[in-house]
C-alpha cells in the first residue's frame, strides 16, 4: 500500500522537525516525516555526555517553539534531546519512527519513496534534512591498519571514565576536541594533535556572548557561505576550556605523521606508545537514498543552490554554510527551512 503526502520530510532532527513545522504555512498541509531512529532528536541522543551548547538558550530555539529556562545559560545535551522530542509532539505532521529510507526517485512528476521494510510512499515534494552528523569521518593516515591498540571516533564517545589511566591522543582542533580533551586531561595523561594551532574565540566579547554580536551585525544571517568554507575552524570559549587544558597538562602537539602498532610517530620524529586515539575530525554529509535521484554529483555531494536541488520538487535543509553562517544550526535551520518551502511552493 502507497502512502500519500504532500511533502515527506526525511529525518526528525532539527532540521526536519524545523521544516515540518513550517511545511503548513507554505502550503503543504499533509507533511510526513520519516526518521531512521525509534525517537526524535536526530543525533543529539548520540553525543558525549557532558556536550554543552556553544549558544545561550535564547539563540537555540527552533521556529514557534522558545528553548525553556534561563535565555542566557548553556543548554545540555539531554536538555537539546528534551527540547527537540517535546517539539516533536506539537507537530502537525505525522512522524514515521523507525523507518529507515532507502530510495528517492522521481515517478510521474513526483517523488517515490521507499524504506527499508518495504514501505512505500508518494508526495509532490521531498525535503531532505538527515543531517549532516551520521557519517564520521576518519582521516586516511599511514600505518592506521597496523595500529593495534583502541581507534574510535568522537561519535562513539561518551565519558572519560574508561580511559582512565590510558595514555589518549585526541584528534581535531574544532570544540569536540577541546571539550573532549579538556575532560579526559582530568582522568589521564592526554595530547591533542591538530593540524594547526587551536584558534581560540571568545564567548562573551565586551561582555556580550559572541551570538549576541552575530544577530546584531547580521553575520548570523549574511550569505558567504563560500568564504564561510574556507576559514579555519576556530573554538569558542570563555577561558573555562583553556585553562582546563593547562591545568591538566594537555599538551597541544602538531598532528602525528603515522601510526605504529602501539602508538603514534610525531612529526619531528619521535614515537609515542599510547592506548587510545579519538578522532574528532567531523562528519562528511551523505544521503545514500538519493543515489539514482539526479540529484547528486559523482562524488555523492548534493547538487543545489541555498538547499534547492537541480531537480524539481526536492530540497536540503541542515547543511553546513547551506546558506549562512547558522545554517545547520539550531537557531539557524527555520531559516533555511523557511527558504526551501517557499521555493517548492512556487515550482508546485
Amino acid at each position: 500500500m502507497e502512502h500519500h503526502a504532500d511533502l515527506i520530510v526525511i529525518g526528525a532532527g532539527q532540521s526536519g522537525l524545523a521544516t515540518a513545522a513550517l511545511a503548513p504555512r507554505h502550503g503543504f498541509p499533509r507533511t510526513l516525516v520519516l526518521d531512521a531512529a525509534e525517537q526524535a532528536g536526530g543525533s543529539w541522543p548520540r553525543y558525549y555526555d557532558s556536550l554543552t551548547l556553544f549558544s545561550p538558550a535564547r539563540y537555540s530555539s527552533l521556529p514557534g517553539m522558545r528553548f525553556p529556562g534561563d535565555g542566557d545559560r548553556y543548554p545540555t545535551r539531554d536538555e537539546v534531546v528534551d527540547y527537540l522530542r517535546a517539539y516533536a509532539r506539537r507537530l502537525d505532521a505525522k512522524i514515521h519512527a523507525s523507518a529507515t529510507v532507502t530510495s528517492v526517485l522521481p515517478r510521474d512528476g513526483a517523488w517515490a519513496v521507499r524504506t527499508q521494510d518495504g514501505a512505500e510512499f508518494a508526495a509532490r515534494a521531498v525535503v531532505a534534512a538527515s543531517g549532516a552528523f551520521h557519517s564520521p569521518y576518519t582521516p586516511d593516515v599511514p600505518g592506521s591498519a597496523e595500529f593495534a591498540r583502541q581507534s574510535l571516533h568522537a561519535a562513539d564517545y561518551r565519558s572519560p571514565e574508561p580511559f582512565t589511566g590510558r595514555r589518549v591522543v585526541v584528534v581535531g582542533g574544532g570544540n569536540s576536541a577541546v571539550q573532549i580533551a579538556a575532560e579526559l586531561g582530568t582522568v589521564t595523561e592526554t595530547t591533542l594533535a591538530s593540524r594547526r594551532p587551536i584558534g581560540w574565540m571568545k564567548q562573551r566579547p565586551l561582555g556580550r556572548d559572541v551570538h549576541w554580536w552575530f544577530k546584531h551585525t547580521r553575520f548570523d544571517t549574511a550569505p558567504l557561505s563560500r568564504l564561510l568554507e574556507k576559514m579555519p575552524v576556530s573554538v569558542l570559549d570563555d577561558g573555562h576550556y583553556r585553562t582546563a587544558l593547562d591545568t591538566h597538562g594537555v599538551e597541544r602537539r602538531e598532528m602525528f605523521t603515522r601510526l605504529t602498532p602501539d602508538g603514534v610517530v610525531w612529526a619531528d620524529g619521535a614515537k609515542k606508545p599510547v592506548d587510545a586515539v579519538i578522532w574528532a575530525t567531523g562528519y562528511r554529509l551523505t544521503h545514500p537514498y538519493l543515489n539514482g535521484s539526479g540529484a547528486l554529483d559523482a562524488d555523492g555531494r548534493p547538487r543545489h543552490r541555498g538547499g534547492i536541488a537541480t531537480v524539481p520538487g526536492l530540497g536540503f535543509v541542515g547543511i553546513e554554510f547551506q546558506r549562512s553562517f547558522s545554517s545547520n544550526t539550531l537557531r539557524g535551520v527555520g531559516r533555511d527551512a523557511a527558504h526551501v518551502l517557499t521555493q517548492l511552493s512556487r515550482s508546485r
